[in-house]
């Protein structure tokens, strides 16, 4: 899945400041960083859908619920091979489940389409930090990060990977 549409969940203004200076940090050690990608559309964010196509979508009652209480509770890793995708686990609440299933809830029927890693029940919510990290250097890129934070999901936007356009959906600027 490539050429991808998704929806995503943008943080508040200072959890994004600090998700970027994580993404600093791993860069000035030599790490993976996302920090390396520097397209404006690269953002710090929760991804709630993956499809390889999505029409237009009404997600009002999704916009609705925000700002929703999010925790980056702990570093986790998604391993494969020696290399491995380096995120904050984003804690699982009944508020972020419900954005969740509210988003779902919007689309056309066609969770067979849905990247799995973004159908429910098969879901982990997290804020990527490095893709391809070595894995013989996880400890060491753990160490440079920030403690666990509290902060908010304060607005939707749709990814079209294959038009690289990015179109707010609604919430707070963040």
């Amino acid at each position: 899945m490539a050429d991808v549409v998704s929806i995503e969940l943008l943080l508040d203004p200072a959890t994004e400041e600090r998700v970027r200076d994580d993404w600093r940090c791993l860069a000035d050690a030599g790490l993976s960083s996302l920090a390396a990608h520097t397209s404006p559309s690269n953002r710090p964010h929760v991804t709630l859908l993956v499809r390889a196509a999505l029409p237009p979508v009404d997600f009002a009652a999704a916009v609705r619920m925000l700002p929703v209480s999010i925790e980056l509770a702990e570093p986790v890793v998604f391993a494969h091979g020696d290399r491995g995708v380096l995120a904050w686990r984003v804690a699982v609440t009944d508020a972020v489940t419900a954005l969740h299933e509210a988003v779902h809830s919007a689309v056309p029927t066609g969770a067979d389409v849905d990247a799995p890693h973004t159908k429910p029940g098969e879901w982990t919510p997290h804020v990527t930090l490095a893709r391809r990290l070595r894995l013989d250097r996880l400890d060491e890129a753990r160490s440079l990060l920030g403690p666990p934070l509290a902060g908010a999901g304060v607005a939707l936007r749709r990814w079209d990977a294959a038009e690289k356009r990015v179109t707010d959906i609604g919430g707070a600027a963040g």
